[in-house]
């Protein structure tokens, strides 16, 4: 009997971030919500604001036993910038910001660790991922649920979330699932 385990990722438009997630061996459940702000049940037209203090981010459902809680830090940080402040590419707001929002001690020292390690040997610019306890999770509309697998071919996704998907296909073949 398999014990899933429960990770939260913020790392810009959460399009891009389940799009990502949902190509790995080992994650059972994807779904795009909001973290991290200040009213109960937002909704898309109010977190685009900017005024709730939510994050765009995914509540992921993950084997351990398949794919580590460190594999996932890796792939969070290496298809997304967690140097930018409120901001991926064009998207720029606090909703786009780089959060973790960890369930448990384990989850928070994993993430400082790696954070520490990328910090001194991948990038140039401070590390600005906010590294927080979980926080109420609120799920996105229908219509932003599986989002990239849905409208592959609307220019956002070919231009923002397909090289994100390329670069997650050539750095970690390994964490595929046969899918992706």
């Amino acid at each position: 009997m398999k014990k899933e385990k429960i990770a939260y990722f913020a790392g810009g438009c959460f399009w891009c971030t389940e799009a990502v997630f949902q190509r790995l061996r080992g994650v059972s459940n994807i779904v795009s919500g909001y973290m991290g702000g200040e009213i109960k049940n937002p909704a898309y037209r109010e977190v685009c604001t900017g005024r709730t203090g939510h994050a765009e981010g995914i509540r992921l459902t993950y084997d351990p036993s398949v794919i580590t809680y460190k594999n996932l830090l890796y792939v969070f940080f290496s298809t997304h910038d967690p140097t930018t402040l409120n901001r991926q590419g064009n998207d720029v707001g606090t909703q786009y910001r780089s959060a973790i929002f960890y369930v448990d001690e384990e989850q928070q020292l994993m993430a400082q660790s790696v954070m520490e390690e990328l910090a001194s040997t991948t990038f140039d610019d401070p590390i600005v991922t906010e590294l927080l306890p979980e926080m109420p999770f609120y799920t996105a509309e229908e219509e932003h649920q599986n989002y990239y697998n849905q409208h592959s071919d609307q220019m956002y996704c070919s231009y923002v979330i397909s090289p994100k998907v390329a670069k997650l296909q050539h750095y970690f073949k390994h964490l595929l699932n046969e899918t992706a």
